[in-house]
């Protein structure tokens, strides 16, 4: 363990993090759009994420959500996974899920659901192990049918995930929203990948948390939401969608739960403002 907080909570969300690292290009350079008054904004919001020399410094993150009858736990994405997984050319592996879903009481037999946002090695990496059976025995993978269709045959993530979940009948491949339970919703966020996707949980007081994937990987898109990332497949779309739901949310005062910014917890900022962190990463 390196010292900070691996494991933190939001009513019944639980924030775990993964894996620690640095980009492989410096921030300017993943975000070539972002001007000096957005950067300067960003560092107020998210003052960890700047390293030395223009480094990008990224959190890898997964998200339990507890049932509100305490019968079971639903995943939300599953981090850079093994040494040996797909994530290992630039990844942080091997990541600690498996450690800290023991931290955090979590079996992996009690698992029932596992949301893949989209098909990036950083989100699927625990997906399955090396003996490609799926991670989580009990578990369905649900993924948007449009992010399977885009996915090259030739990624590492289509051998690592795809192909063995199909095998083993773990895969739901969805369309477009879908209501998993009372209180939980997939809502498609198009954009970072063809078929991205975000989960809106609600909580039985009426609050809301957005647990985002992608759809935003740096506060410097939280100062200026129109800015793009550079491995974005559409941005028009990313940016529609980035747009539409952190409106909602400043409106609603839904908290983001996001992957990579160095806060798990976090709520848009007001215009003008700057971000209220609700979690400790």
């Amino acid at each position: 363990m390196d010292g900070r907080t691996h494991v933190a909570r939001r009513g019944h969300v639980t924030a775990l993090l993964d894996a620690t690292g640095t980009f492989f290009a410096p921030a300017r350079t993943a975000f070539p759009g972002a001007v000096a008054a957005d950067w300067e904004r960003a560092a107020a919001l998210d003052p960890g994420a700047f390293g030395p020399d223009g480094s990008w410094r990224l959190d890898f993150r997964c998200f339990a959500v507890a049932d509100p009858d305490g019968g079971g736990w639903t995943l939300v994405d599953v981090g850079v996974g093994p040494a040996e997984g797909p994530g290992a050319p630039w990844c942080p592996v091997p990541g600690r899920l498996p450690e800290l879903l023991a931290e955090a009481g979590i079996d992996r037999e009690d698992v029932h659901t596992v949301v893949l946002t989209h098909l990036h090695e950083d989100h699927t990496g625990w997906a399955t192990g090396a003996d490609r059976q799926p991670f989580f025995p009990r578990a369905r993978y649900v993924v948007q049918r449009a992010e399977t269709a885009a996915l090259d045959r030739d990624d590492p993530v289509w051998s690592w995930v795809v192909e063995p979940l199909r095998a083993a009948g773990r895969l739901d491949e969805v369309d477009g929203e879908r209501r998993l339970r009372r209180g939980l919703t997939l809502v498609p966020t198009p954009g970072h990948t063809p078929g991205h996707q975000s989960v809106l949980v609600e909580g039985p007081d009426g609050g809301e948390v957005l647990v985002t994937g992608d759809l935003l990987v740096h506060a410097v898109q939280l100062a200026n939401r129109a800015v793009a990332y550079s491995h974005e497949r559409d941005p028009a779309a990313a940016r529609l969608s980035r747009e539409e739901w952190l409106d909602r949310a400043a409106v609603s005062g839904a908290v983001l739960a996001t992957a990579h910014l160095t806060a798990p917890f976090v709520r848009v900022p007001a215009a003008g403002g700057d971000q209220a962190s609700v979690g400790g990463a």
